[in-house]
């Protein structure tokens, strides 16, 4: 199971009971990166509880992103030598500011200075709500890089969204068509068909995402928002898991001033209530 660090109580018991006796789970994944957004923690868990095998094996990324991500995760901002501008910090004053940057990073200078298009480019910010949330930021990126009337339940043919047929799981893919049966998409390769009753709670647009929907993928270029009103939403995980979703170039909306550092210096995740080490250690002694 890769991605292991996502799975939640009710997940990871649905893998386990599946499994036949005699069978091997091994469960891989960075303990660095978001929790499930279900219940439970059940990863880290079983890391605390030490009654299974563990291989530690990660190897950070070559170059200055996995150099600043690395140092993220042991709770340090660093700053990196970016020759090849590989990553880049764009100050922003408002929230207008953000979204307008947002847009200008994407259509205009990644590419232009990065080589890397558009369409492999991906904004992560820490919410859905707010003045520089993912609904205010994809309502920007469509109004440049797909206009249309929404005449498909608010989606066009073309418009990259994010599909998330339960909580916790979200694939990115683009809308390819609508009709009577509902919304036609490409989902990496797959096709999907969203009845109309299941649009609204299923789909949003999805050029801009939160860390949460993007544990788990990773894009050749990542613009990470952090409006300034984003300061107590910063956690050492989140900024961890947003920076180290980009592979080649990661550009940096900062409007948090300080807090960017201090949240990846001392802010950790609110703790969970969970007995499962205690109850993973009693059966390993039982």
């Amino acid at each position: 199971v890769l991605d292991a660090p996502q799975l939640g109580v009710e997940q990871a018991a649905m893998v386990v009971e599946s499994l036949p006796d005699g069978a091997r789970l091994v469960l891989g994944g960075d303990p660095g990166v978001l929790w499930s957004a279900g219940a439970g923690r059940v990863f880290a868990d079983l890391l605390a509880a030490r009654i299974c095998p563990q291989i530690a094996s990660r190897t950070p990324d070559p170059g200055p992103v996995g150099e600043l991500v690395s140092a993220v995760g042991v709770g340090e901002l660093v700053s990196v030598d970016s020759p090849g501008h590989e990553v880049a910090v764009v100050p922003v004053r408002d929230p207008r500011e953000a979204v307008h940057r947002t847009v200008q990073l994407i259509a205009d200078s990644v590419p232009r200075a990065i080589g890397i298009p558009s369409e492999q480019t991906q904004v992560i910010t820490p919410g859905h709500g707010g003045a520089v949330g993912t609904r205010v930021l994809n309502a920007a990126l469509k109004e440049r890089f797909n206009p249309g009337p929404g005449r498909f339940g608010g989606f066009d043919p073309g418009d990259r969204v994010a599909y998330s047929p339960q909580p916790g799981r979200t694939v990115l893919g683009r809308v390819v068509t609508g009709d009577a049966e509902g919304l036609h998409l490409d989902l990496g390769g797959a096709a999907v068909a969203v009845a109309p009753d299941d649009v609204e709670r299923t789909l949003r647009h999805g050029w801009a995402v939160t860390a949460h929907q993007a544990v788990g993928q990773r894009w050749p270029a990542v613009v990470a928002v952090l409006p300034g009103d984003a300061g107590a939403a910063l956690t050492r995980s989140w900024v961890y898991t947003a920076f180290g979703r980009a592979e080649r170039h990661l550009s940096v909306v900062q409007g948090v001033g300080p807090a960017l550092a201090e949240a990846v210096a001392s802010v950790l995740p609110a703790p969970r209530t969970t007995r499962l080490p205690a109850l993973l250690r009693a059966a390993a002694r039982g």
